[in-house]
């Protein structure tokens, strides 16, 4: 008798734990989220109803309240965010994807805050690559420009171009800029520079990008912005887009 011929198709290929942790964490950011979604709308319940006994909302209460608002909705953004992080690589299909979509795309999706502006430079119009993945890349690198500006106003640039058979993928901004010391830890999960009372965010954006840049087999530069201000952020791909995992 052959043995292998009876082996459990559904074990033949071992889960790796970097693979059955991103599993856990898919199934427990969406269980959860469940239950966070409502409890967004418990605060909104609390105040109607104390009005509703004609109780004045005022003072500490209101405080409080707005404080139960805030970290319902940052502990939501986090949960997405997790979501996001661990789909990266996964539930979707591979193929040519167009820049110019994509950026319409992300810009349909988080509107840039008034006084903002993206510049477009696409010479390298497409890549193979999975579309979700590609719009997260381009989500996070796009809102952590705007996120961190420390101006009302500002400018964003976006730019693609063939390097030998590299596509590169360059995001500026003019904002403050990040300190050398700095740019290994912004791309951890859950860091972010400032603190979270501070600057809105779960800290995932640029873990996100360096996930993806990962899993397709590219890198990562900082490049110099030529002046005192700003930040630059070069991305390299291969043409193929060819996944390690």
């Amino acid at each position: 008798m052959d043995v292998g011929s009876t082996q459990d198709p559904a074990m033949a290929a071992p889960v790796t734990p970097a693979r059955e942790f991103e599993d856990f964490i898919y199934l427990v950011s969406h269980d959860v989220r469940s239950s966070v979604r409502a409890l967004i709308e418990l605060p909104q319940w609390i105040e109607e109803d104390l009005r509703a006994e004609g109780v004045r909302i005022g003072g500490s209460l209101a405080e409080n309240l707005a404080l139960m608002n805030t970290h319902m909705r940052r502990l939501d953004r986090m949960l997405i965010d997790l979501l996001i992080y661990s789909r990266i690589g996964r539930m979707q299909s591979g193929g040519d994807i167009d820049w110019n979509e994509v950026i319409d795309d992300v810009l349909e999706q988080t509107r840039m805050p008034p006084g903002f502006h993206l510049v477009r430079d696409i010479q390298a119009p497409t890549m193979r690559m999975g579309r979700n993945d590609a719009v997260t890349l381009v989500s996070s690198l796009l809102s952590n420009g705007v996120k961190h500006h420390d101006r009302p106003q500002g400018t964003l640039r976006i730019a693609t171009r063939e390097e030998n058979s590299w596509v590169r993928l360059d995001v500026i901004d003019d904002g403050p800029g990040i300190p050398k010391e700095s740019r290994s830890k912004v791309f951890e999960v859950m860091t972010t520079l400032k603190p979270r009372d501070l600057i809105e965010g779960s800290g995932m954006g640029l873990a996100n990008v360096r996930k993806i840049v990962s899993h397709y087999g590219g890198r990562l530069e900082w490049r110099d912005t030529g002046g005192t201000r700003g930040c630059h952020l070069a991305v390299y791909f291969q043409k193929t887009g060819q996944p390690l995992h």
